[in-house]
């Protein structure tokens, strides 16, 4: 149940969030005076990926370990639900590298 409580908070906070992370990223990347908001839109591109990683390995792990419990066969399946989770911070990371050092 307390589960179920932390989603409500992140599905109302996530489009906030994101709606102000494209705000802020559209901003021209070659300004000549002050601060573009890129490095906003890149930290909050790998903040967020990061929180849906840890939520997704979180989830996938913790279903894991009760069949491996049962059938120990499967750990390589497994592994790769695991791994498929954690990409989610892969590509965050790239986003927010592609936003930094691409000339857009």
């Amino acid at each position: 149940m307390e589960y179920s409580k932390r989603m409500k908070y992140v599905i109302l906070l996530l489009p906030l969030l994101m709606g102000s992370a494209v705000a802020f990223a559209q901003s021209p990347a070659e300004t000549s005076t002050g601060f573009s908001g890129i490095n906003i839109g890149a930290g909050l591109a790998v903040g967020l990926a990061a929180i849906g990683a840890g939520m997704a390995v979180g989830m996938a792990a913790a279903a894991g370990i009760g069949v491996l419990t049962e059938r120990r066969d499967m750990f390589g399946t497994v592994l790769i639900f695991v791994a498929i989770g954690e990409g989610i911070a892969v590509y965050g990371i790239l986003f927010a590298v592609l936003m930094l050092f691409g000339k857009f």
